[in-house]
């Protein structure tokens, strides 16, 4: 079966690699092309190629000669959907349940050698609460920024929104020893109830349209249903702690 031939040109330099060439040529690597690599080794060589061609950017990609465009465009040649770059998704808050619940399933196999339900439920959510803490915490600003957005106290306060995340985050510290539950399990509770009643009132009383802060600011997670589970999780945690304390 013969192979179709293609040549891309793309920026190569010492410094930088041009990260969607290197995606399209991989692209055109698997999908069994005999590919002619063209670098364009500076700044300088890839602006002029620009300039003298009239393309707005590089890669540029031809197929048996016929110009294809750019890395989107090679995908929609090739038939796959679009490579998503930017847009509101749920896949950090996903990507952070799903580790989480993983690693409450596995350490409570290595601590009681069983899958004791109730130990992982609670493991799972004292987990989430830290990783979503220093997810906020790596970056105070920003996420103090979005979250004064919609939070309650916050908008009124904006010292409050400095210290939810450590309040977060410590609590499910202490709530995987079981370690002073009267501080851990009531603290939560206070921030995730106003959280969760600042998610409904933003959301589904107000129909605001508001990026949600919960895995630090700058991201593109919708504040909505994802949000308010977060917060009625650190709810039902904190109330389980405080009766079997």
């Amino acid at each position: 079966m013969k192979h179709k031939s293609a040549t891309i040109y793309r920026m190569v330099t010492p410094k930088h690699l041009c990260p969607w060439g290197i995606k399209a040529f991989d692209l055109l690597k698997r999908n069994g092309y005999n590919i002619e690599d063209k670098h364009l080794e500076t700044k300088d060589a890839n602006k002029a190629y620009k300039e003298e061609n009239g393309y707005d950017e590089t890669p540029q990609i031809f197929v048996e000669g016929e110009r294809i465009g750019g890395y989107d465009q090679l995908r929609e040649h090739l038939g796959l959907g679009p490579d998503p770059k930017e847009g509101k998704t749920y896949q950090p808050v996903l990507a952070v349940f799903a580790v989480t619940f993983l690693m409450a399933i596995t350490t409570t196999w290595a601590l009681q050698g069983s899958l004791d339900l109730v130990r992982i439920i609670e493991l799972f959510i004292a987990f989430s609460m830290c990783v979503l803490g220093i997810l906020k915490i790596q970056d105070l600003m920003s996420f103090a920024t979005g979250f004064v957005q919609y939070d309650l106290v916050a908008r009124r306060y904006v010292p409050y929104s400095y210290v939810y995340p450590f309040v977060e985050a410590g609590a499910g510290i202490l709530m995987i020893a079981g370690l002073f539950t009267w501080i851990a399990a009531p603290a939560a509770l206070i921030v995730s109830t106003i959280g969760a009643v600042s998610v409904i009132k933003a959301v589904y009383i107000e129909k605001r349209d508001l990026n949600c802060a919960c895995v630090g600011g700058g991201s593109e997670v919708p504040l909505g249903f994802i949000s308010l589970t977060e917060n009625l999780m650190m709810m039902a945690i904190s109330v389980w702690m405080l009766l079997k304390a």
